[in-house]
């Protein structure tokens, strides 16, 4: 039976030996992309919750995943001119697995794309920076297609997943460009393209606001170098009167 076949039914109910093998085969296919999947949200589930107990705020505000449904492999399969074996398939689609990771800015993206891909067992393949370099459509994300072992019952197996970070202004542009998109089936008159492009404009001019405005905020309560330095000496061998009054120079 062809793959491409089997994949678009791979919910039927097959006979023959060869469906049911084939079947199988798919779904400890598919079972490794979502294994590998899992890994990552796994890894990115213990940032936020050591950066939610343990600082003084959290990069992460949202993490989802998703794996393609046969209907879209099948499809992706024909625009790729992709052969119908499990090998071709994992070399030529490459998005099978995604997580999505949402972010409240933008220096947030970077540390947490950094902090994920600096991991021993994250190998990174390739790196689409979208936010840097926009695209024509007004679409900004960053997007890393990473490798990670899967051990299963006969051996590890390297899994590519492929993770988008974002903020939420830019999730929030791309979750209502795909809704146009999705209704009007790709045919989308020119004024809502153009009122896309016009958005995605604010939205990058309301990232850097809120970037600076955090920034400010982040820098507000820091104290001069040298007043540090000061807070941290042996306090106890200087008069009170003495160390208010050495502080205040400081500070002033």
């Amino acid at each position: 039976m062809d793959l491409g076949r089997l994949i678009e039914r791979a919910d039927g109910d097959f006979a023959s030996q060869d469906a049911q093998q084939l079947r199988q085969d798919f779904t400890r296919f598919m079972m490794r992309y979502k294994f590998g999947m899992e890994e990552i949200v796994t890894k990115l589930s213990i940032l936020r919750d050591e950066f939610a107990h343990l600082h003084d705020s959290n990069p992460i505000e949202h993490v989802s995943s998703r794996l393609k449904n046969p209907e879209s492999i099948v499809e992706k399969m024909g625009r790729k001119q992709c052969e119908p074996t499990f090998e071709s398939i994992a070399e030529r689609i490459t998005d099978i697995a995604g997580v999505r990771v949402t972010c409240s800015f933008v220096s947030d993206v970077y540390t947490i794309f950094d902090l994920l891909t600096g991991q021993s067992d994250v190998r990174v393949v390739e790196v689409r920076d979208y936010i840097k370099t926009p695209k024509p459509n007004g679409y900004r994300s960053l997007h890393a297609l990473v490798e990670v072992p899967v051990f299963l019952s006969d051996g590890e197996v390297p899994v590519l997943v492929e993770v988008q970070l974002r903020t939420i202004a830019m999730d929030f542009w791309a979750s209502l460009e795909h809704k146009i998109h999705y209704k009007y089936r790709e045919d989308v008159p020119q004024s809502l393209l153009d009122g896309l492009k016009e958005a995605a404009e604010t939205a990058g001019e309301l990232d850097a606001t809120m970037e600076r405005l955090h920034t400010e905020v982040k820098t507000a309560g820091e104290l001069p170098e040298a007043l540090k330095d000061e807070l941290t000496k042996n306090t106890n061998a200087v008069p009170d009167a003495e160390l208010i009054e050495r502080l205040r120079r400081l500070s002033g």
